[in-house]
């Protein structure tokens, strides 16, 4: 199973941008698709956005269409999330998650590996 750790969360005022990043390690990277979910305070977990095994496809909530990208460096084990114009309401903390199998696009129920979370906080 793979094992997953986020960075790059912080403070930004909202229109700002930031930039998350998850490393995987302990199995082959090439072989899950990955994800980015979140959960506001009293809010259920949500569907970000997800990338391929070759980071040829992506899939993204519409929420979040247009101004966030989500991509994946195959060399570095590493899967991004670019976030541009945040607004308050993307405040939450921000989970990476690996999917193994050949299904795509991927239902949450399949993504069976999650890191610890990364707190964005968007300050109006």
């Amino acid at each position: 199973q793979v094992q997953l750790v986020e960075s790059g969360g912080g403070l930004v005022q909202a229109g700002g941008s930031l930039r998350l990043s998850c490393a995987a390690s302990g199995s082959t990277f090439v072989n899950y698709v990955l994800g980015w979910f979140r959960q506001a305070p009293g809010k259920e977990r949500e569907f970000v956005a997800s990338t391929s095994w070759s980071g040829g496809s992506t899939y993204y909530a519409d929420s979040v269409k247009g101004r966030f990208t989500i991509s994946r460096d195959n060399a570095k084990n590493t899967v991004y999330l670019r976030m541009n114009s945040l607004k308050p309401e993307d405040t939450a903390v921000y989970y990476c998650a690996a999917a193994y199998g050949r299904r795509w696009p991927v239902p949450t129920r399949d993504f069976g590996s999650w890191g610890q979370g990364t707190q964005v906080t968007v300050s109006s």
